[in-house]
């Protein structure tokens, strides 16, 4: 693999590792949605100009009906999503968060399951029960230090498994890269958020109970200072702006295998960064939940097939990496899973089938060829 390939993996691992970290720190000086606010703002318009370009070079004019997929995407990251998941970070450690939300793939193929009809191979089901399993040593039931914090985190994985549906769905509907889907939620669910923010200084916030004062008059710009100023520039245009769009510049050029590295190796580097900048502590069963997630989710990278079924729930995908998971796909036919075996038969038995009539039509054919060509011969003699 070549330096460019390697840093185009290496760049976006470390940016999405040390996102529950930064947020941690940049909780202490910003309300957690305000905060989430201007992250996702920000970090949508660093994706503007590549979204605008991409629209501009396709001739693509975005319906009302386009505009309106994208909003209801945003809102669910944006609003819902990341707004729990933001809470859960100032509730809990980062690091626990962290590794639940990089199971969010795993929740992503149950939703495409029940509503889509998509089908699930025993590989797909023994990766997810190995990461079901992870996740509930990692969070430990029965002995609950944060019960809310946690119940947000895993809340926030599953509706970004949600997310990652309707954004794979909406994105082919409207006929846009995942890269401009992405930029267009962001900003519409910055947008949306802002109104709720706007609702939170009138009358309506007396509703609100005296234990959520973070939902009432919530600031907007509040709190950046010279000091802070990096950090949130760092949140939003480094970690969420260019971690994304470097993971879809990755998905370009080494393919979505390759990149799907990105969010295995997430799960383990994320606790070590917490434990080198926050303190967090590695506990025992942490590292036996991490091994875990990790094996589910190498499992899942075991065939193109079944990588490309997993990293498509989490984000929509261009045409180009598609095609080069198609050809990989074709390359690994033997890894498939024995229940694909009878459909694989039947398309090699097809296949050649519509190879042996060829052969038929081209003898034919010669046949014709070189009686035509006898029969001139014989005219002119």
């Amino acid at each position: 693999m070549k330096i460019k390939s390697i840093l185009l993996i290496l760049i976006p691992t470390f940016l999405f590792s040390s996102m529950e970290i930064a947020l941690k720190i940049a909780g202490g000086s910003f309300n957690p949605i305000e905060l989430n606010f201007i992250r996702f703002l920000i970090g949508g318009l660093a994706l503007l100009p590549f979204a605008w370009a991409y629209l501009r070079k396709h001739s693509i004019l975005l319906s009302k009906t386009d505009l309106l997929r994208c909003a209801a995407t945003g809102f669910v990251i944006v609003v819902v999503s990341m707004s729990l998941y933001q809470l859960s970070i100032q509730l809990t450690d980062a690091s626990i968060v962290a590794i639940m939300l990089s199971a969010n793939p795993i929740f992503g193929l149950i939703i495409g399951f029940i509503f889509l009809k998509e089908k699930l191979s025993r590989t797909n089901i023994f990766a997810l029960v190995l990461t079901l399993i992870g996740l509930l040593v990692i969070i430990d039931p029965f002995h609950l230090k944060n019960p809310i914090g946690i119940t947000l985190g895993l809340l926030s994985s599953i509706i970004f498994g949600v997310y990652g549906v309707m954004s794979r769905v909406h994105s082919h509907k409207i006929g846009i890269n995942a890269l401009t889907m992405t930029c267009l939620s962001f900003l519409f669910g910055a947008g949306e958020l802002a109104i709720l923010m706007g609702l939170s200084h009138t009358g309506l916030a007396s509703f609100i109970p005296k234990n959520y004062s973070e939902f009432v008059n919530i600031p907007f710009f509040q709190g950046i200072t010279w000091s802070t100023l990096p950090l949130i520039l760092y949140i939003s245009v480094l970690v969420t702006g260019a971690a994304f769009g470097l993971y879809f510049v990755a998905m370009d050029e080494v393919g979505v295998v390759q990149a799907s590295l990105i969010f295995l190796v997430k799960p383990a580097l994320a606790p070590i960064l917490a434990l080198g900048v926050l303190g967090e502590a590695i506990v025992p069963r942490t590292i036996v939940g991490i091994v875990i997630i990790l094996l589910g989710s190498a499992i899942t990278l075991v065939g193109a097939k079944i990588a490309y079924g997993v990293i498509s729930i989490f984000i929509s995908d261009s045409k180009k990496p598609k095609e080069e998971v198609e050809r990989q796909m074709e390359r690994d036919m033997e890894n498939l899973p024995s229940d694909d075996q009878p459909n694989k038969n039947k398309l090699t038995a097809k296949i050649h089938d519509q190879l042996e009539n060829q052969k038929e039509v081209q003898a034919e054919l010669k046949e014709e060829i070189q009686s035509h060509r006898s029969s001139m011969q014989e005219q002119k003699n």
